[in-house]
């Protein structure tokens, strides 16, 4: 398929370029378990590797080299959410669905480039080619299992009203 092998133009960059980590709302030195006040709900998986001590309690469970190992880190992170959910921990809830999320978005990233480099630096940034078997590969697969779980993290009733009274406080 000819859209495979080109390149494409953007006017954008990659968001990594000309980052301002002074400005950045989430900080590696804060315990947001004990502070939860200074926690910020964010877009996508904004915070998620630098709030502690969550980073620490749920990266070692986060990975998607394989379907069968995506299927057991989601079911693990997912648990997880539920047991912050049960001990009325909303930003560790929040923090395990930003994983999930994490969980789809990296997959996804690697099924459409194995490299996991989407850019390229010519006199322009342009994005790379997505890989031919980019919605059937091995990570096209952790990608599909970690959606179903972090759809199911988004939706959770319980995490929605917790978000809402959380959102009121601040």
């Amino acid at each position: 398929m000819k859209f495979h092998t080109q390149m494409y133009k953007i006017a954008m960059k990659p968001s990594y370029i000309d980052f301002e980590v002074e400005k950045y709302k989430w900080k590696p030195n804060i315990n947001y378990r004990e502070n939860p006040h200074l926690y910020k709900i964010g877009k996508g998986q904004q915070g998620v590797l630098i709030c502690q001590p969550y980073k620490s309690e749920i990266s070692p469970f986060w990975k998607f080299r394989t379907e069968e190992i995506a299927e057991q880190s989601a079911n693990m992170i997912y648990g997880m959410f539920l047991d912050y959910i049960d001990c009325k921990d909303f930003v560790g809830a929040d923090m395990a669905k930003k994983y999930l999320h994490m969980g789809y978005t990296r997959s996804r990233r690697y099924a459409n480039h194995r490299s996991g480099k989407k850019w390229i630096k010519t006199e322009t940034w342009n994005i790379l080619p997505q890989e031919i078997d980019w919605n059937t590969n091995e990570k096209a697969k952790s990608a599909n299992i970690f959606y179903v779980f972090w759809k199911l993290a988004r939706e959770d009733k319980k995490y929605l009203e917790m978000k809402r009274r959380f959102q009121n406080k601040m």
